[in-house]
């Protein structure tokens, strides 16, 4: 059996010098606000690994309104998911990410961000694919105001062997 998920998160830029993508620290004009580490990327990520196993997103699992997760590092949350997949017999397959904004650019760290999500989520470097787009200067994030982030997951059940 295999199953599909999808996330979305979106976070406000504010005052910082720094931006987390997909666990990686990137100097930039500004931070953003978010309760936990405001990780986009992984962020996404989560919401897509829950929804996957049917297990609902990453806010009932780690609510912004709790203070142990404030300034969390968003790897907690996908290695939090990853194990409640395996506990329910789930392994995931591919992970596909999408980053949208205008900055900060991502290509010359590309290849350390995807290195970084592939051993958070205990898969192979080639199983995670990360693109980059702006949107043409269009809506919050050509403005400048912040960023987003999608992430599409596939699951399936651990008895099955790929070839």
């Amino acid at each position: 059996m295999i199953r599909v998920g999808s996330g979305i998160d979106v976070h406000a830029f504010a005052d910082g010098d720094h931006v987390m993508l997909g666990g990686v620290r990137l100097p930039h004009t500004q931070g953003v606000r978010a309760h936990s580490d405001g990780d986009v990327l992984l962020h996404a990520l989560c919401d897509a690994l829950l929804g996957a196993a049917g297990l609902g997103d990453i806010g009932q699992h780690f609510p912004d309104n709790d203070p142990q997760w404030r300034g969390a590092a968003s790897g907690q949350f996908v290695t939090h998911a990853i194990s409640l997949l395996a506990a329910r017999g789930w392994q995931l397959v591919n992970a596909d990410l999408t980053l949208l904004c205008e900055a900060p650019r991502i290509a010359a760290q590309r290849e350390v961000i995807r290195a970084s999500v592939a051993g958070l989520l205990g898969i192979a470097v080639e199983a995670v694919n990360l693109k980059a787009t702006t949107t043409e200067r269009l809506g919050f994030a050509g403005r400048g105001e912040g960023l987003a982030a999608m992430a599409t997951v596939l699951i399936e059940s651990a008895s099955v062997t790929t070839p």
